[in-house]
């Protein structure tokens, strides 16, 4: 049975959200049916390499519509109480290749990859099941960001929706299935959570330099205001202790405020996540907002650095301070544990973090996950 995922974005690794697509469609096609992924195109002209390499895809471009048709899915979309900023993503042109293709023969399960495409089936979803594929309980923190409590309002409404609709919920974090239960009882919910091609990622060596890396894309807002966290109230505090320590900034969207100290290295996108990492002797990751769980705090996991992180960024994984990474809230004492891991680094806890990837967090364990 060859299964359907459907997603509103060209398939390339430059976000969180398509490296959640990248893992979810690897561990469906590697259960044996086969996978057809079906995108808009949208941020990209054509799928990176890494998704058209996966053995047993098959994939499905559609072109949305600019024009009349699209405005009149927009206002529909709308009044149907779907909030702005999902209804303008709605592709009446999307739908209509996904009912088509959800009924071919030998079909499995039809997955709506994030609350857009969601939205977009939702009239599929009312003839056949179709799982909804969250990428982040929205809700859950949009209201951190936003003062509007009408549109935190309209936003937990539109969830409480997905989540009634779907034949099977597929959330990321434990927190965010007890959070996903509180909003809609009635969900049938599953937890499958963020995972990295860990087979495919060679640990790198903890550098001799004082250098920490911060890998994002700073297009999110809780990245942006990691950085101003960072930049603002730790460095500074790192630096009275180690003057010659690096922040190496990657990701797009990456922009710095000016007179940033010549410490801070902005390296922003690179094609080779390898080179991130390499050349550090830790990552960090110092979200104070957002849900889910981080995919660089998997990722760093997998290189084999120690991860150094708030406890916001770990609420959604099955980590252990001091085993598997290292937690710290506060500006002090996220500065002190920075200081500890630049001057002495800490490669037992890298070894058993890239063993924490390898076992929960995998393609492979996720494919099992699916499969049972």
């Amino acid at each position: 049975m060859s299964d359907l995922l459907v997603t509103t974005h060209t398939p390339v690794l430059r976000s969180g959200q398509t490296m959640r697509t990248y893992g979810i469609a690897r561990a469906l096609a590697a259960g044996g049916g086969g996978l057809t992924l079906l995108y808009a195109r949208f941020e990209g002209a054509r799928p990176d390499d890494a998704f058209r390499s996966i053995p047993g895809i098959e994939l499905h471009e559609v072109v949305s519509s600019r024009g009349a048709r699209r405005g009149a899915a927009y206002l529909r979309a709308r009044l149907a109480g779907i909030p702005a900023g999902f209804a303008r993503g709605i592709s009446p042109e999307l739908a209509a290749e996904a009912a088509r293709l959800a009924a071919a023969p030998g079909r499995g399960r039809v997955i709506a990859d994030g609350p857009i495409a969601a939205a977009a089936l939702r009239g599929l979803a009312a003839r056949r099941p179709v799982v909804y594929n969250a990428h982040n309980l929205e809700s859950g923190f949009r209201g951190e960001l936003s003062d509007a409590e009408g549109s935190v309002r309209l936003l937990r409404r539109f969830e409480r929706g997905l989540l009634r609709r779907a034949a099977e919920s597929w959330m990321v974090s434990e927190a965010e299935l007890a959070a996903a239960a509180e909003l809609c009882p009635q969900a049938r919910l599953r937890y499958v959570p963020n995972v990295v091609d860990v087979a495919a990622i060679e640990p790198v060596a903890p550098a001799e330099e004082q250098r920490a890396v911060f890998v994002a894309n700073f297009a999110y807002e809780p990245n942006r205001n990691g950085l101003r966290f960072l930049l603002a109230e730790v460095m500074p505090r790192v630096w009275e202790e180690l003057p010659e320590a690096r922040l190496r900034l990657v990701g797009a969207n990456l922009e710095l405020p000016r007179g940033a100290d010549p410490r801070v290295e902005a390296a922003g996108f690179l094609e080779r996540l390898s080179d991130a990492y390499a050349g550090a002797r830790c990552a960090v990751v110092p979200l104070l907002q957002g849900g889910g769980t981080p995919l660089k705090f998997v990722e760093g996991l997998a290189y084999g650095l120690p991860v150094l992180a708030t406890p916001r960024a770990a609420s959604g994984l099955g980590v252990t301070d001091g085993r598997d990474c290292v937690l710290a809230d506060g500006p002090g004492a996220f500065a002190g544990a920075l200081v500890r891991l630049l001057a002495h680094g800490a490669p037992e806890i890298g070894a058993a973090g890239r063993e924490l990837a390898m076992k929960r967090y995998s393609i492979e364990a996720l494919s099992r996950l699916l499969a049972a």
